[in-house]
């Protein structure tokens, strides 16, 4: 029986597979183990006629202008392959080598745009709404924000904003059948109806109605669904008229194979006292070098990645979903809570110059003597202020940090440590 229980949800994306074009569906790989509150939603971009000479004072026509899509995939546990599938298609550029049992995925900022209509990669996502209420697949989605929080004594948390060009599949349809108006059966036109049992595929009718009058719909009673193609529905004659009517039938046709929901990937999910921050050293190209260790002094660090994508229905594609992805700008911003320890911050400052910093996390072991990894290394960071304040009974400062680009290494370098193949490959 269908269950509107939000616990019943299914997330699944196409992270081992980027798609290969704007708007081209990607197979769906893994599925999300996200918060159950997170819902991709359409965006319809409608507007009515006000402004219009109609002859009446209020608008009395609403013109469907299509839609984008839009959402937030929220992992309060997260693993290192929720880092790896976001950073992937929010940074855009992913080398993979293997080491050891594992996969080592570098993931770094794209150079310039992907392809004339997206700069970035997007991918394919699918969700099932409660206990098959309804599937609905978009296809192009896009990172458009990944934030990473390190908050001590909790679990590291990733949030990743998504948008995209609103190009959709929904396993609902809406069929109109002509028939008699005391008919007592309505034959499909092609479709079997979805569910391996008489009560599963009643229970895949979500409504139907018939026009008894122009411009009147009446609900029709129904009673049964069976299992040929096309399916023939069993239906309470709503009139004794023998003319024909129209009548409107709300149901999921037979399951297609995008609707089949891949296997989660199983990882052990990262804790903030796993991990460990140097601040101050450089990047080698290898290893990072010098600087100094943070370690209980540390409250939080937030870490924001934003593309600024912009999702636009330009000329030559019609008006039903957009038809470009365009990034209008990366910009990094870190914040370092800590307590106040020592100077060092605020003589950077004073000083104005810039310094490099590395948060690695590990997790459990995936083989022996081998774990999961996630290391953050940004080779270059400005320091633009650091308001000293009391948090409870001691002294705190919080560093607001910019991301820089290094001439040599780049804003960002990404690398998680699993077993996972490919991502946005």
């Amino acid at each position: 029986m269908k269950s509107p229980r939000a616990k019943h949800n299914i997330m699944a994306v196409s992270a081992n597979n980027a798609e290969t074009a704007l708007n081209t569906e990607q197979t769906l790989d893994t599925s999300l183990l996200c918060n159950v509150g997170d819902i991709i939603n359409l965006e319809p971009r409608r507007e009515d006629n006000v402004d219009e000479m109609t002859g009446k004072e209020e608008a009395d026509t609403i013109y469907d202008n299509g839609a984008t899509a839009s959402g937030t995939l929220t992992f309060e546990k997260a693993q290192p392959q929720h880092f790896a599938f976001l950073y992937a298609f929010g940074l855009g550029s992913v080398s993979t080598v293997a080491e050891g049992a594992g996969k080592r995925h570098t993931i770094t900022p794209i150079d310039g745009d992907l392809a004339e209509n997206r700069s970035n990669p997007g991918f394919t996502l699918s969700q099932r709404f409660g206990k098959t209420v309804a599937y609905r697949r978009f296809a192009s989605m896009f990172v458009d924000e990944v934030t990473a929080t390190f908050a001590k004594d909790a679990w590291v948390t990733i949030t990743g904003s998504l948008k995209g060009t609103g190009k959709h599949t929904d396993s609902i349809t809406e069929e109109t059948v002509v028939a008699a108006g005391n008919a007592t059966s309505l034959t499909l036109a092609a479709n079997a109806v979805s569910g391996m049992t008489d009560a599963e595929r009643l229970d895949a009718i979500h409504r139907i109605r018939v026009e008894l009058t122009t411009g009147v719909w009446t609900e029709v009673l129904y009673s049964a669904v069976s299992s040929d193609t096309p399916a023939v529905i069993t239906i309470t004659p709503p009139s004794t008229e023998t003319t024909n009517k129209n009548y409107k039938v709300l149901y999921a046709p037979k399951e297609a194979a995008w609707m089949t929901m891949p296997s989660r990937v199983e990882e052990s999910p990262l804790r903030v006292a796993q991990i460990a921050v140097n601040f101050g050293g450089a990047w080698t190209g290898t290893v990072f070098s010098g600087g100094k260790t943070l370690n209980s002094e540390i409250s939080s660090i937030e870490y924001t990645l934003s593309n600024d994508m912009a999702i636009e229905f330009v000329p030559g594609a019609g008006d039903v979903y957009a038809a470009r992805a365009f990034r209008n700008g990366r910009s990094q911003t870190i914040k370092l809570s800590r307590e106040f320890h020592n100077f060092i911050l605020q003589q950077h400052i004073i000083a104005n110059d810039t310094v490099g910093m590395q948060i690695i996390c590990t997790g459990a072991e995936f083989a022996t003597g081998e774990k999961y990894e996630v290391k953050l290394i940004f080779p270059k960071l400005g320091v633009l202020s650091a308001p000293i304040s009391v948090d409870g009974k001691v002294l705190a400062e919080a560093g607001d940090l910019k991301v820089l680009e290094h001439a040599t290494y780049g804003s960002v370098i990404v690398s998680v440590l699993n077993q996972v193949e490919t991502y946005a490959a």
